[in-house]
């Protein structure tokens, strides 16, 4: 069995080992230079692949002419896509003699598009998992192949659950792999009815409304917090980025925004319902700290409401 991978970050890197572990040939590895000015903190596809010895690429277009002939010529049986970062066309989807398959973290067809990882915590899901499917023209809408489930813990963050994820990938590909060369993988349909689509996010999405629920933002808080942007709101016409809190009952009731710190240096601020307990937070221009630190170092004045941009 031949076979090309696209892959990247560490659901890339697992796919790799996985497919290593067949014994099956790679004739190619296709994935992306790491963009400027982005938090790497994941690991490199193409550092495992050339440990292994493998030809890796990294092209710009992996759509452009040259790219696809290469690997037609390969005449691989199957193509494999792991958080590959652009969508294929027909020459590269038609290539294989197999087929094409992605693996995309959630439990398709929920969670279609970017960044389900994320979403799945902002929209408060408790439960999310990875999808083996086949690749189409429009974006994982291809006909699934399995799936496996991932429990949200209360306390997951973004990091945590790319790190579940990542397992259940392994997991996925290890039972999936061998029925997809015997020829006796399932191949079922997507229900349409019950899909969802999700957009790229970008550090500004990570604005906080404290007019919402205060479950609603701490699912924000912990969908972006490190190693991503961060949640974020406006204080004395600067950023504060709240890294972590927890919902939590105020000593009093408190409009949204509104701040109370107790005299044992707890910092409570109102939501549309309920508050949050702060817990740490940075303030734009400055390093991370308590939220005790914060207040009690003259980084709040009794009266003011978070949430004022400038």
């Amino acid at each position: 069995m031949r076979n090309v991978l696209l892959a990247y970050h560490d659901i890339g890197a697992v796919c790799l080992e996985e497919l290593l572990a067949t014994g099956d040939e790679i004739a190619l590895v296709i994935t992306h230079e790491d963009p400027v000015g982005e938090n790497v903190w994941y690991r490199s596809v193409r550092e495992l692949a050339e440990r292994h010895e493998i030809a890796v690429i990294a092209p710009p277009d992996v759509n452009a002419p040259d790219v696809v002939e290469r690997v037609v010529a390969l005449e691989p049986d199957f193509l494999f896509s792991a958080m590959f970062r652009q969508m294929l066309k027909p020459p590269l989807l038609e290539a294989p003699r197999r087929g094409a398959l992605n693996l995309h973290p959630s439990l398709l067809p929920k969670f279609r598009g970017r960044a389900p990882i994320n979403w799945v915590l902002v929209e408060g899901e408790t439960e999310t998992g990875v999808t083996l499917h086949y690749m189409v023209e429009k974006a994982d809408r291809g006909d699934i192949v399995a799936q496996r489930r991932i429990s949200i813990a209360p306390d997951d963050t973004a990091l945590t659950l790319h790190r579940k994820a990542a397992e259940s990938s392994r997991l996925l590909m290890r039972e999936a792999y061998p029925l997809l060369a015997s020829g006796g993988a399932a191949r079922i349909a997507q229900d349409s009815s019950l899909a969802s689509y999700y957009g790229r996010r970008t550090p500004a999405d990570g604005e906080i409304d404290w007019n919402h629920p205060a479950k609603r933002i701490y699912d924000l808080v912990r969908a972006v917090t490190h190693p991503y942007p961060g949640a974020f709101t406006w204080h004395q016409g600067r950023q504060l980025f709240i890294w972590w809190a927890r919902v939590a009952e105020s000593p009093r009731g408190l409009a949204a925004g509104e701040v109370e710190v107790t005299r044992s240096g707890e910092v409570y601020v109102g939501a549309g319902q309920g508050a949050l307990r702060l817990e740490r937070v940075q303030r734009e221009g400055s390093s991370e700290c308590t939220a005790a630190e914060w207040a009690t170092g003259g980084g709040w004045r009794p009266g003011e409401v978070l949430g004022k941009s400038p």
